[in-house]
């Protein structure tokens, strides 16, 4: 068995053991909703969706990442390694996804035509690291700075 194959059946692993907690918690609560697992990457990626959920999302997101966070201590309990899992609620984070990918794209356009670098509001790593791919994309660079939880992007323009 290669190191490819383990590591995708740990993520896997991952996923059922984030999904029955999840279950648990939305059984608890008296929530209906549907638990998605995939692996994309070097992460398990867990979904929430269907049934009244849409208030697990929070204000900016914060109930979601509270809850990411509960679930990836959950699985880190079962296997002893610390998990990288993914939670999304409701489509929210993929909606998120796109819309930094396209702020992303933005901030390097606004770079490019200005040759200044374009400093963006402050975000969660979950959030820096999108921009920074679509930064990428467009054929700049990008950096993180400051300290959480005030950590933002700055696009830098091409030398």
């Amino acid at each position: 068995m290669t190191e490819t194959t383990d590591r995708s059946g740990q993520l896997e692993r991952e996923g059922d053991i984030a999904a029955d907690y999840l279950e648990g918690l939305l059984d608890i609560a008296d929530l209906d909703g549907d638990i998605d697992m995939d692996v994309e990457g070097d992460r398990a990626l867990v979904s929430i969706v269907g049934g009244d959920i849409a208030h697990l999302v929070g204000d900016q997101g914060q109930v979601l990442e509270a809850l990411q966070e509960l679930t990836r201590l959950a699985v880190t309990r079962e296997t002893g390694e610390r998990s990288r899992l993914m939670l999304d609620i409701a489509g929210h984070r993929e909606a998120r996804r796109q819309a930094l990918t396209a702020l992303g794209t933005e901030a390097a356009q606004r770079a490019t035509e200005s040759g200044e670098s374009v400093r963006l509001e402050p975000m969660t790593p979950f959030e820096r690291k999108v921009v920074h791919d679509a930064v990428a994309a467009a054929g700049l660079t990008s950096e993180s700075e400051g300290v959480e939880p005030n950590r933002y992007v700055v696009v830098l323009p091409k030398a």
